[in-house]
């Protein structure tokens, strides 16, 4: 039995090279990380070793159906988004939806003025990182010149 080799393969809007292992390679959408990649393997019983250019079409359309009913599949402390803001349920996000859930709640933080939307406002650290020393990068001086 031969196995037709696939140099990329397209998951779920993202091009994946197919020399990579499946947990490496599902790793590379957005909103799937090392371990759910391999909940989701394992669930399906897929070696986690396999070349994604191997794997049948059959196989990349159980990991695609996989994925997004990801919440089924994994516990809940393994979803990225717990308790939605807007729905209060556990959801997984991935892909384009995730970039714009999380662009919108930085809106809403900066709207009702808390101490992280202050913090993104002024383009400084977020998550308690010292700022004495670092994060100096992309901050423009400004010299005020004597006429």
């Amino acid at each position: 039995m031969t196995e037709e080799y696939k140099a990329m393969i397209r998951l779920l809007e993202t091009d994946i090279k197919g020399d990579l292992p499946a947990v490496e390679g599902i790793s590379r959408i957005r909103g799937v990380g090392p371990s759910v990649a391999r909940a989701i393997l394992h669930n399906l019983g897929i070696p986690l070793n396999k070349r994604i250019g191997f794997m049948t079409d059959d196989e990349i359309k159980r990991i695609e159906e996989a994925i997004k009913d990801i919440a089924n599949i994994v516990p809940p402390y393994m979803v990225n988004r717990r308790f939605d803001r807007y729905t209060g349920k556990d959801i997984h996000l991935i892909g384009a939806d995730l970039k714009f859930i999380v662009d919108r709640d930085i809106e809403y933080e900066k709207n009702i003025n808390s101490w992280r939307g202050i913090r993104h406002k002024l383009g400084l650290k977020v998550r308690g990182q010292r700022t004495r020393t670092t994060g100096r990068r992309h901050k423009k001086l400004v010299v005020k010149r004597r006429r």
